[in-house]
C-alpha cells in the first residue's frame, strides 16, 4: 500500500507554499487561503520540542503560529497570539494562527479540560521568547555589539541608543532558522503590552456580522451529501444488525453505502439524500430494549463495582459514629447533551492514496488515529484539519460525524459532506453522564467531624485516542459490533472538597460502557459540575444542621488563602448578610419567595478558584427563577479581562440552563427528547442578571477558565431554593413542587 508521509515541506511545496485555513478571507464555496514563503522556518517537523514546530516569520514579518490547541468560540486565538506577542516582542497585528492541522501543527492532545492557556499558553509563550533569544543572538553577532545593548520591539531589534543601527526579524530568520529546541525556562520580557489587556477578539466582527465561514458552511468541487440511516435504538450503547435493505426503495441516482450496522446514503444534493435516507427501507436484528425506568440509577448500582478510593484521611466510620446526629443525603443528576445551535458537520476527501477530513474536533491527532483505523490506513496518509463548528462544550458529534463522512467517501470515491440532522445530534451525540452522589457527615461542636462521599458514575471520557482506534467513535461501534473503550476517567473530577476535615473518605463506583444505558463521553467540567453540586449542597446541609451561616461555615474549614479570598470577595459584592438559612418567615408571607445560596470550588481541586452566590424567586405560579449571580474567580495571571468575563458568563447561563432545565429523556427504544422542544435549554427572558469579580494574580500562573464558573452554580441555585424555601432539592433539574 503507497502511504506518503504528510510532512510541513511536503505539503508546502504541493501546494505552491499554500496555507490552507478557513477564516481569513473568501466564502463558503472555496477554501479560504493565505500565502506564506516557504523558508527554512516552516520547513521542520511536528515535534513539540523544535521552535520551528510553533513559529515562523514571514518575509514581511508576518508571525505564523503553528497551534494544535484550537478556537472553540472561547476566545483562546486572540489569548495565545496575545501570549505570543509579548513573548516574541512583535504587535498583536501581525500575528496569525495556523491551528489543527495534522499536516502543520504540533500533537498538543485535545483543546479541552480548560488547558489551552496553562499548558498550550506555556508552551507558546517559551517557544516564542527561545525565538527572541535566539534572534537577539544573530542580531548581537550581525551588528557586533554586546546582547544587553540591544532592543527587540515590533519585530525588530535595535541597538539602545542608535536608532540607525536596526535589523527585522525577518532579516535574521534565514540565519537564525528557529532550529533549536525550546527552552522551557527561556523568559517574556518583563513588561506586558498586551497580555492583561482586553484586546477585543479577532473572530467577534466575522460572527456578528454573518461574514464568518463556519465548517457548516464548507463546500468542496465534485462535493456530494450523505446522511447516516440510524437503527430505532436511539442513543443507546447496544449495537444491532442489519438484517436487509430494500436497495430498490431509493432511486437510481442514490449510492447505498453498508458495512456492518453503518447504513448510509449518498447523493448529488442535500436534499436528496435526506429523502433517501427517509425512504430507504432497512429491517434490523438484535435490537435490545432499554430498562423500563424512569432514572437508570438502579442499573448502576447493580452494575457498579466497589468505590475505589480517591482521598482518605482518618477513620471515618469510627469518626460518624452509629447515632442519630449523622446527616446522609443523596444526589442526582441526569443524562446532559451538548445543545450546540447547529448539529454537528464534517466533509471527507477519500482518495486512493490519502484521506483528506474538514472536522470541529477538538483533538485533530486523536480523531486522524480513529480514522486511520476505520479506513484501515496508515495515519500518514490521513489528514485532519479543524474548522471551527457552532460552539463546542465537549465531546460532541464532530468526532462521529467525521467518521460517518470518511465512511461514505471511502464507499463512493468523491468528496461527501454529512451533517447531521437534529434528533441525530439529540439522539447520538454522547452524553454527559447521569451520576448518583451519597454523602454522610456528623457535625460536632459546630465543625465537620468526619465525611463520607460516594459516586456512582460512568466515564466521562469515551473519546477517539488513547489506542481506542475506531472503537471511539460511533461508525466504527456499528461496523465492528463494539462499543467505546472502558477508561474510567472524569468522574471522580472535584469529588475530593478542599475543606479541611480530621476525618473523610472519597469514592467512586464505575460503570462499565456497556452497562451505561446511553453513550456517554466528556460534557463541560466531566464530573466536576456533578460533584461539586453534591459537595456544595450538602455543606449548605451541614451549616443549616450547625445553625452557622453558610459563608463563615465554609470558611472556618478553609485554610487557602486564595480560597479563602474568593468567598469574601463574592460575599462582599452580593452583599451577603450573616444568617442562618433557611429565612425565617410566616407561612403566609406574600410570594414570589426569595433566596440567596452561595457554593465554592476549586476546579479540579489544584486550579482555578471560583465562588457563586446565585439569588432566586421561587412561586408556585413560575417555579424557580434565577435573577441574580455574582462571581468571584481567581485563575491566576488574567491575559485578556474582557475574553474571561465572556468565558464566566457563558459558564453561568449555561448551568443555569443544566440546573434547571436539561434533562435526555427515552423509553424502551432509546432516547426521545430529540428536539428542543422536548430538550429545551434556557432562553434569553430567563437569563439572570450576571455580575463577575475579577481577582488577577500576576505573579501566579495563568490557569484555564473555559469550564471552572459552571462548577458552583447548581449548589448555589439549589442552596438559594432552600434559603427561600426551606425545602432541599437534591435532583436535577431542580424542579419546584410544593408551595412557596
Amino acid at each position: 500500500m503507497n502511504t506518503p508521509t504528510l510532512s510541513r515541506r511536503h505539503f508546502l511545496q504541493g501546494a505552491g507554499a499554500l496555507l490552507v485555513g478557513f477564516n481569513f478571507a473568501g466564502g463558503p464555496l472555496a477554501l479560504a487561503a493565505r500565502t506564506v514563503e516557504p523558508r527554512a522556518a516552516i520547513d521542520k517537523p511536528l515535534g513539540t520540542g523544535q521552535v520551528d514546530a510553533w513559529l515562523a516569520v514571514t518575509d514581511d514579518g508576518r508571525v505564523i503560529v503553528y497551534n494544535g490547541k484550537v478556537e472553540l468560540g472561547t476566545g483562546v486565538e486572540t489569548a495565545l497570539r496575545q501570549i505570543v506577542a509579548d513573548a516574541l516582542a512583535v504587535h498583536f497585528d501581525t500575528t496569525e494562527i495556523v491551528q489543527g492541522d495534522t499536516a502543520l501543527t504540533p500533537d498538543q492532545g485535545y483543546t479541552a479540560g480548560s488547558k489551552t492557556i496553562q499548558q498550550g499558553g506555556a508552551r507558546l509563550r517559551a517557544a516564542a521568547a527561545t525565538a527572541r533569544g535566539l534572534l537577539l543572538a544573530k542580531a548581537a553577532d550581525r551588528l557586533d555589539v554586546a546582547s544587553s545593548r540591544l532592543v527587540a520591539a515590533d519585530g525588530e531589534i535595535r541597538v539602545d541608543g542608535d536608532k540607525s543601527r536596526v535589523l527585522r526579524y525577518a532579516d535574521l530568520i534565514d540565519e537564525a532558522g528557529f532550529d533549536a529546541p525550546v527552552d522551557s525556562g527561556a523568559e517574556a520580557p518583563a513588561a506586558r503590552r498586551f497580555v492583561g489587556r482586553s484586546v477585543p477578539r479577532v473572530d467577534i466582527p466575522d460572527k456578528v456580522a454573518g461574514r464568518f465561514d463556519y465548517l457548516q458552511d464548507l463546500r468542496l468541487p465534485d462535493m456530494w451529501h450523505a446522511r447516516v440511516v440510524r437503527p430505532p435504538t436511539t442513543g443507546t450503547v447496544r449495537t444491532p444488525a442489519v438484517a436487509s435493505i430494500d436497495r430498490d426503495s431509493v432511486g437510481k441516482n442514490v449510492e447505498i453505502v453498508q458495512r456492518g450496522a453503518f447504513v448510509a446514503v449518498a447523493a448529488a444534493t442535500e436534499w436528496a439524500a435526506m429523502q433517501a435516507a427517509d425512504d430507504l427501507s432497512v429491517q434490523w436484528a438484535d435490537l435490545k430494549p432499554m430498562p423500563d425506568a424512569d432514572t437508570p440509577f438502579a442499573a448502576f448500582d447493580a452494575a457498579a463495582g466497589t468505590g475505589r478510593v480517591s482521598a482518605e484521611a482518618g477513620d471515618v466510620e469510627a469518626a460518624l459514629g452509629d447515632g442519630d446526629d449523622v446527616l446522609s443525603a443523596e444526589y442526582d443528576w441526569p443524562f446532559q447533551i451538548h445543545d450546540s445551535i447547529g448539529p454537528s458537520c464534517a466533509l471527507a476527501d477519500v482518495r486512493e492514496d490519502s484521506a483528506t477530513i474538514w472536522s470541529a474536533t477538538q483533538g485533530v491527532y486523536p480523531l486522524r488515529s480513529a480514522l486511520a483505523d476505520l479506513l484501515d490506513r496508515d495515519e500518514r496518509a490521513v489528514r485532519v484539519i479543524y474548522v471551527e463548528g457552532s460552539g463546542c462544550y465537549g465531546h460532541n458529534g464532530a468526532d462521529d460525524v467525521a467518521a460517518d463522512a470518511a465512511l461514505v467517501s471511502q464507499a463512493i470515491g468523491r468528496p461527501v459532506r454529512l451533517q447531521w440532522s437534529r434528533a441525530d445530534e439529540h439522539g447520538w451525540a454522547p452524553k454527559g453522564p447521569a451520576m448518583r452522589m451519597r454523602l454522610r457527615a456528623r457535625v460536632q461542636d459546630g465543625r465537620v467531624a468526619a465525611w463520607a462521599f460516594e459516586n456512582l458514575t460512568p466515564s466521562h471520557l469515551t473519546r477517539p485516542g488513547g489506542g481506542a482506534g475506531a472503537r471511539n467513535v460511533l461508525a466504527g461501534n456499528l461496523v465492528h459490533g463494539t462499543h467505546a473503550s472502558d477508561r474510567y476517567v472524569g468522574g471522580d473530577r472535584n469529588a475530593p472538597v478542599d475543606y479541611r476535615f480530621d476525618a473523610y473518605r472519597v469514592s467512586t463506583r464505575w460503570v462499565d460502557v456497556a452497562d451505561a444505558l446511553l453513550r456517554c463521553s466528556a460534557l463541560r467540567t466531566l464530573g466536576a459540575i456533578q460533584n461539586s453540586f453534591a459537595n456544595e449542597s450538602f455543606i449548605d446541609e451541614l451549616a443549616a444542621a450547625a445553625e452557622r451561616d453558610p459563608v463563615a461555615f465554609r470558611l472556618d474549614h478553609l485554610d487557602d488563602p486564595r480560597a479563602r479570598a474568593v468567598i469574601e470577595t463574592v460575599a462582599d459584592r452580593a452583599g451577603w448578610q450573616a444568617r442562618v438559612s433557611p429565612q425565617r418567615r410566616e407561612d403566609s408571607a406574600p410570594t414570589p419567595r426569595t433566596g440567596r445560596g452561595m457554593a465554592f470550588a476549586r476546579y479540579e481541586n489544584e486550579f482555578a478558584y471560583v465562588a457563586a452566590v446565585a439569588e432566586v424567586e421561587v412561586s408556585d405560579s413560575d417555579g424557580i427563577r434565577v435573577r441574580r449571580v455574582v462571581v468571584a474567580h481567581d485563575c491566576g495571571l488574567i491575559v485578556n479581562p474582557d475574553g474571561l468575563e465572556n468565558q464566566i458568563e457563558g459558564n453561568v447561563m449555561q448551568a443555569v440552563g443544566r440546573t434547571l432545565k436539561e434533562a435526555v429523556t427515552w423509553d424502551r427504544t432509546g432516547v426521545t427528547s430529540l428536539d428542543w422542544a422536548a430538550y429545551p435549554i434556557l432562553t434569553f427572558p430567563e437569563m439572570p442578571e450576571v455580575e463577575i469579580a475579577l481577582i488577577d494574580r500576576p505573579d501566579q500562573p495563568a490557569t484555564g477558565a473555559g469550564e471552572p464558573a459552571s462548577v458552583p452554580i447548581p449548589a448555589a441555585i439549589a442552596n438559594a431554593v432552600f434559603d427561600a424555601t426551606g425545602q432541599r432539592l437534591r435532583a436535577v433539574p431542580l424542579r419546584w413542587h410544593g408551595s412557596a
